[in-house]
C-alpha cells in the first residue's frame, strides 16, 4: 500500500504505514480525549493538533509548522497537495480502527496532524487593537473555543484568558473555533488581577458582564474609546474581584424566569452590542 500510493502521490519521502498503536511515531497522538494529560504533553512537548483536512489547511495558512500527519489511506488523495507541499513531513497511515485506538475517539474526518505550538503572542501584540475580550477561568474547550471564533468573526481584534482558563490550542477548541484559534492573537495572564490593571493601563475600559444590582442594560450602555469586555466562569460568572475591578457592569435583558446564557452566547450577544464603541 504505501510504495504505490506514495508513487500515486508523487511523494519523494514514503509514507509510514503504522500498525502498531504502540509505534513511538504516534507519541504526539496518544489520548486526545484526555485533556489533563494532553494539557501536560503538549505544553511541555510543545504541540498542537489540528483535527480534520479543513482545520489542518487553516493551520498551515496560518503559517504553523507541521510535524506530522496521521491519515487514513482513503483521505491521502484530499490532502495530496499537503502532503506534497510538505514532502520533509512524516505522513503516518493507519486504519480508522488504528486512529481510535491511539486517539481514544473515532476520527469522522479521516485526518489528524501534529504541529510545533508558537510561542506567545507579547502583551504589546494583544493590546494592540481597540477591543479585546478577556475569558476568566473558562474550563470546556468548547466554550474557549466558540468564544475565539465569536472574537474573530465580530473583528474583535485578541482574546486574554486567565491562568486556570482552558488551553486554547488544545484539539476541541481548535475545532470549536474553526481554526480562527490559529490566526486571532491570545494570551494567557501571568497574574490574573495584576493584568487587568496592566490593560486598564494601556488605556481599555473594563466593561464586565455580571448580574450585578448596579449593572447597566445593554441596550443603555453607550462608550467610547477602547473596550476590554471581561467575561466569566461557566458556573458561578466572574469572580468578586474581578468585577471589583471593572469600569462598569453591563447586563443582557432577558425574559422573566432566565437568569443566565451559556458563556459563548452571552459573549456573541455583548461583543455584537460593542463592536462599534472603539470605531
Amino acid at each position: 500500500m504505501g510504495d504505490t500510493t506514495a508513487r500515486r502521490l508523487g511523494r519523494v519521502t514514503p509514507l509510514k504505514i503504522v500498525d502498531d498503536p504502540l509505534d513511538p511515531r504516534l507519541r504526539d497522538y496518544v489520548g486526545l480525549r484526555d485533556s489533563q494529560l494532553r494539557k501536560q504533553f503538549e505544553q511541555s512537548e510543545g504541540v498542537f493538533i489540528a483535527e480534520g483536512e479543513k482545520i489542518i489547511r487553516r493551520a498551515l495558512t496560518a503559517r504553523h509548522r507541521p510535524r506530522s500527519f496521521l491519515v487514513q489511506e482513503r483521505w491521502l488523495d484530499s490532502l495530496s497537495d499537503v502532503v506534497n507541499e510538505h514532502h520533509d513531513v512524516p505522513v503516518i497511515v493507519g486504519t480508522a480502527a488504528l486512529l481510535e485506538q491511539v486517539s481514544g475517539f473515532h476520527v469522522h474526518r479521516g485526518a489528524l496532524a501534529s504541529f510545533d505550538r508558537p510561542p506567545a503572542r507579547t502583551w504589546d501584540d494583544v493590546l494592540a487593537g481597540n477591543r479585546i475580550i478577556v475569558c476568566q477561568d473558562l474550563v470546556d474547550a468548547t466554550n474557549m473555543g466558540s468564544i475565539l471564533r465569536v472574537a474573530a468573526a465580530l473583528g474583535w481584534d485578541s482574546v486574554v484568558v486567565s491562568q486556570a482558563s482552558a488551553d486554547p490550542l488544545y484539539r476541541r477548541a481548535i475545532k470549536a473555533s474553526m481554526g480562527t484559534a490559529l490566526r486571532l492573537p491570545w494570551r494567557r495572564m501571568d497574574d490574573d488581577l495584576v493584568d487587568l490593571e496592566r490593560i486598564r493601563a494601556a488605556g481599555f475600559k473594563l466593561v464586565a458582564a455580571a448580574l450585578v444590582a448596579d449593572a447597566v442594560d445593554l441596550q443603555d450602555y453607550q462608550s467610547t474609546g477602547r473596550v476590554a469586555l471581561l467575561v466569566g466562569t461557566e458556573g458561578n460568572g466572574l469572580s468578586d474581584d474581578w468585577i471589583a475591578r471593572a469600569d462598569v457592569c453591563v447586563r443582557i435583558p432577558m425574559a422573566e424566569g432566565v437568569d443566565s446564557l451559556n458563556v459563548a452566547t452571552a459573549a456573541a450577544i455583548l461583543g455584537w452590542a460593542l463592536r462599534d464603541t472603539a470605531r
